[in-house]
């Protein structure tokens, strides 16, 4: 049994500790406008569609210069290299809630061996960076068409009669 001086000292180290806790997590938090306003990368979100002719990419990038957007293809890798800037300088105190991204971002693909490097194309459009990336001609479908034996051999098999 613990007597009333040693229950004190617990409750009072206890509550110590979940201040500190709780400074800690407040410190910390991405909800405080200071880390939000630093953060130094993000990864914007990115749909691929693919069809016969092409692969497509759309990233959402809102709010960045397409100036500040750097799209390239090395050793079969694409990688798309950007950064979203602060507006304008504000004193963080202003700030009410930060939630937006600021910073760099790079985001690489591996390309497959049926695209074509050579025949890329980068659009720009409502905060959207579309890149399309042609296949090469080989890595298209063909269709075969298979041709069966002569009908006089179709006809005989069918009536059950020789050709």
């Amino acid at each position: 049994m613990f007597n009333r001086s040693a229950t004190k000292a617990i409750a009072t180290m206890q509550d110590r500790m979940n201040r500190m806790n709780r400074l800690f997590r407040e410190s910390y938090s991405p909800e405080v406008p200071e880390e939000a306003l630093t953060t130094t990368s993000f990864a914007p979100p990115v749909d691929i569609y693919e069809d016969e002719h092409t692969i497509t990419l759309k990233l959402e990038v809102p709010g960045i210069d397409e100036k500040d957007i750097d799209v390239r293809i090395e050793n079969n890798t694409l990688t798309v290299h950007g950064e979203r800037k602060i507006e304008k300088e504000e004193k963080e105190e202003n700030f009410r809630r930060v939630e937006r991204q600021y910073g760099s971002f790079t985001r690489s693909f591996t390309l497959p061996s049926s695209v074509d490097p050579g025949q890329v194309s980068a659009d720009y459009e409502k905060g959207v960076l579309k890149i399309k990336l042609a296949k090469k001609a080989e890595a298209k479908p063909k269709q075969i068409k298979v041709n069966v034996g002569s009908e006089r051999t179709l006809e005989a098999k069918v009536h059950g009669k020789a050709a």
